[in-house]
């Protein structure tokens, strides 16, 4: 495919892969600005190809996010997958979030995606698996829960310290410590045999 003419300072296509690149895009601008900024034909502009080259692989904006979020659910269950233990895979969880944060703020919004697309259902249930997973080990009898709602409530804590974090809401209270070592903390006081 040839590229397309650019404007002085536009990038010029000169790779082989136009769907990385088009997702590598799309991920510094919903990490910049959101994922109602994100454009197709803004997409193809950067990467110097015609405004209907981005469709060839994701068809439209819903196809692409979809792409983005089975490719983050897909990364996070890697992650979970190398955790140690349940407080290991809830700093891994807050890690992930931190360095992945495009994907986080569309993995969890399915107003934005294909509910029924296989690869992104496929990813979800590697990282639902993966959870579990580190749950299981874990003593629930302990906590009067069965082993899904001990899940549903580690997912809770590191999701949510995850989002508040991300939206600078607990700035004040991690102040310069590492946010990762506050939540072990946290795991420890709340999950004390996890």
């Amino acid at each position: 495919m040839a590229p397309t003419e650019t404007k002085p300072g536009e990038r010029q296509y000169h790779h082989g892969d136009l769907r990385r690149a088009i997702l590598t895009a799309a991920l510094d601008v919903i990490a910049a600005d959101g994922p109602s900024a994100l454009s197709l034909r803004d997409l193809a502009r950067r990467a110097g190809v015609s405004h209907a080259a981005p469709a060839h692989h994701f068809k439209d904006r819903t196809g692409l996010l979809t792409a983005i979020a089975a490719e983050g659910f897909g990364l996070l269950a890697g992650a979970l997958r190398e955790a140690a233990d349940l407080k290991d895979a809830g700093v891994r969880y807050v890690r992930f979030a931190r360095e992945h944060p495009a994907h986080f703020a569309v993995m969890f919004a399915p107003e934005l995606l294909r509910a029924d697309d296989l690869e992104l259902t496929t990813a979800r249930a590697l990282a639902a698996d993966a959870l579990r997973d580190a749950v299981s080990p874990v003593r629930t009898e302990d906590f009067g829960i069965d082993t899904r709602l001990a899940g549903v409530a580690a997912w809770s804590l590191a999701h949510g310290f995850a989002t508040l974090l991300l939206g600078h809401n607990l700035d004040g209270a991690v102040g310069d410590r590492d946010p990762e070592e506050v939540f072990r903390s946290l795991t420890a006081t709340l999950f004390p045999t996890g």
